[in-house]
This record gives structure tokens, sequence and C-alpha cells, in this order.
């Protein structure tokens, strides 16, 4: 499978889910953008690291870890999304220490913004960004402004519209099973959104 790269594009407040994020990654060689559901803490790493002028008076969580990092020579070489599962991104850092590569299973929002701090590049595999990469009208007057770490109230809608489909077409029945199975695992994120779907019905 061929791995496509990809930029962060902004970062979108959602609308519908209360202290949840939208981070908007766009493929590099192309015009899809692939958007991915984070909560407020790692919207606010990945912000922090992306404004270079900010620098918070202690380490947060991820600047912490980049800082053990460095103190024991382990180098973040690149974050790869690698699996889509209900609408659900998996990633992995690898990282390596004197020549050797491990893999590291790793939250998409902390892969990330580790990858922000260590200058990795991020990658997906091209048939996960055929099945949730969209097409998002930019609005013209932004792009001349220069790249905003938050964008634009059109993108977010288109954002939050593509987000949702995917619980659309499960039953009552199979929303609270996610829901019950996304506690478990701890993917407060998820289980944040089948709860918003499920009020819904």
């Amino acid at each position: 499978m061929s791995l496509v790269r990809l930029n962060i594009k902004g970062i979108s407040y959602s609308q519908t889910q209360n202290g949840a994020y939208a981070l908007i990654l766009n493929e590099v060689d192309g015009d899809r953008k692939l958007p991915i559901v984070i909560g407020a803490f790692e919207a606010q790493s990945i912000a922090i690291a992306l404004e270079k002028e900010i620098r918070p008076p202690r380490p947060l969580t991820h600047d912490l870890f980049k800082n053990f990092a460095d103190r024991f020579d382990i180098v973040v070489k690149q974050v790869i999304i690698h699996k889509l599962v209900d609408g659900v991104f998996y990633s992995s850092l690898i990282c390596e220490r004197d020549k050797i590569e491990e893999i590291i299973d790793a939250r998409t929002s902390d892969a990330i913004a580790l990858a922000l701090r260590f200058q990795a590049p991020i990658f997906t595999y091209k048939n996960i960004l055929d099945k949730a990469g969209i097409y998002l009208k930019v609005n013209p007057k932004s792009e001349d402004e220069g790249d905003s770490i938050l964008v634009d109230d059109l993108v977010a809608e288109e954002v939050e519209a593509g987000i949702q489909e995917s619980f659309k077409d499960k039953t009552l029945q199979e929303l609270n099973a996610l829901l019950e199975e996304a506690v478990k695992n701890e993917d407060y994120e998820k289980a944040a959104k089948i709860r918003d779907e499920i009020s819904k019905r």
C-alpha cells in the first residue's frame, strides 16, 4: 500500500460536540483533506506547536515527552496513520535509537502533536485517504492572509457533516454497543461522537 504525505491545514472548533475540535490534514500532492476529531487538550498542544511564538512557562505533556526523548537520544522519525475503524484513526510513531527502529502505538492526536515537536513527517495510506478524505471549499480570502491555525466556519461545517456521516447508517443497538466499547477502550473522543448521534435519534 502506498503512503501519502500529509500537512496540517488547521484546527476547527466542533459546532456539535462541546470541547471537541477537528484537526484538518491536507494531502501534500493533492486537494483532499482528512478531518480528525481531537480533544481540547490535544488541540491546544498542536496549536502551541504550530505557533512558534507561544512558549508555555512549564512543559506540556508532549513537550515533556520530547525533552525525555532528547535526553535518551530517541528520535521520532515519522508518524503513520495506519488504520480507520468506525470513524476512529489509529496511528504509529516510528522511533529510532542507536540505529534501532521501534514502532509505538499512539492516539492520532498525540502522534501529530509529537510529530510537530520532532519535525517528523506525517503519512497515511492511500486507501484511508480514499475512504475518509474529503474535498473542502476554502475561502480564497483566507488563503491570501496566510495559514491561520483556526480554519473558517465553512470548512468547520463541512468537516462536521463528514464526521457525523460515519454513524448515520448505524442502528441504535449498534451505536450503544460502539459506545460501550469506546468507553471500555478509554476512547472518549469517539464516545462523545457516538453519544451525540444517539441523542439526536
